[in-house]
């Protein structure tokens, strides 16, 4: 089955189309890999681009192995040269937002990024990545690489 890439491009400081996000998130969380939690997550992640990533948790029997929706959808628009991001929609039953392990990839990436998460009752809740992980790690918590070779070298 051949599918087409949703857009929704909004231009800088503009509104994502929160709907169409959500939809797409919906209907990536429906082709989610989860026997053993029997908890589907669909992401819908915008970049800058406007072209939209989708994800979906892809579970494993080692469960350290799973890989969750929002990393999938970050990991895809990577893959395909996508490195800004102005949105991300998180799709679930209850409606959970990402875990730390996502929040970190995504700080990666964003300094700060709308984070809307929904409910297969259709509640919605939104959230700033910085307001979810207001103390990330950080490229700027690393010793500058240039600088790197004289720390190693000692006194």
């Amino acid at each position: 089955m051949t599918t087409k890439p949703v857009h929704a491009s909004p231009g800088e400081g503009q509104e994502p189309d929160w709907d169409r996000l959500v939809q797409a998130a919906r209907d990536a969380s429906q082709r989610a890999h989860a026997p053993y939690s029997r908890f589907p997550v669909g992401a819908a992640l915008l970049g800058a681009s406007g072209k939209v990533y989708t994800g979906c948790n892809v579970e494993n029997v080692s469960f350290s192995l799973t890989v969750c929706a929002e990393r999938t959808a970050v990991f895809k628009a990577v893959s395909e040269g996508e490195r800004e991001f102005r949105a991300l929609v998180v799709y679930s039953r209850t409606g959970a937002t990402p875990c730390g392990a996502c929040r970190q990839v995504l700080r990666e990436f964003c300094k700060d990024l709308p984070v809307l998460v929904v409910s297969a009752a259709g509640e919605r809740r939104l959230y700033s990545l910085a307001e979810l992980f207001p103390a990330a790690f950080a490229p700027k918590d690393l010793p500058d690489p240039k600088k790197a070779g004289e720390a190693l070298a000692g006194p």
